[in-house]
């Protein structure tokens, strides 16, 4: 998956991504008008599909809300690396489909970049400064839900089969 870079820091929470007032909201496309408002506001109008967040330590802290990957997903974010992420947010980011990778390396990345990122290796290749990071990939069983398009379809897979 390839895809240019839009950049975070340390302790993004969950009202940083999708704030309270709308979580009313249920559907991905609805929440991703409202990705990040509060933080970065051109992120909505901007962000392109394929984009790449990156981000630093404790990516995803805060509130269990699950509405923060799916803003992220309707805004068609391939994925998200950061050096570490909030338990339930990574949780919650896998069950919906939306693929997570930790690298410690998150600070040589810089906005707009352009990256190539294998999912199941874990392999980072940014095309902007021709360097190569290491993440750690998704075990199997994680990648399944995620190539499924989430828990529940993945789950429906499983009973079929």
């Amino acid at each position: 998956m390839k895809g240019n870079v839009w950049k975070f820091g340390n302790d993004i929470d969950t009202d940083a991504v999708i704030p309270g007032r709308y979580l009313t909201i249920n559907t991905p496309d609805e929440l991703a008008e409202h990705a990040f408002e509060g933080v970065r506001p051109e992120f909505a109008g901007e962000v392109k599909p394929g984009d790449i967040i990156i981000g630093g330590t404790n990516f995803g802290c805060g509130s269990s809300r699950e509405h923060a990957p799916l803003a992220l997903k309707g805004a068609k974010v391939k994925c998200i690396i950061a050096k570490s992420f909030a338990r339930i947010f990574f949780r919650n980011s896998i069950n919906i489909g939306l693929p997570l990778l930790e690298c410690a390396e998150t600070d040589r990345i810089q906005k707009g970049d352009e990256l190539d990122v294998d999912i199941a290796s874990g392999i980072i290749t940014n095309k902007t400064r021709d360097e190569t990071y290491q993440a750690t990939g998704l075990p199997d069983f994680l990648r399944g839900i995620v190539d499924a398009g989430g828990l529940i379809e993945y789950t429906r897979q499983q009973v079929s089969a």
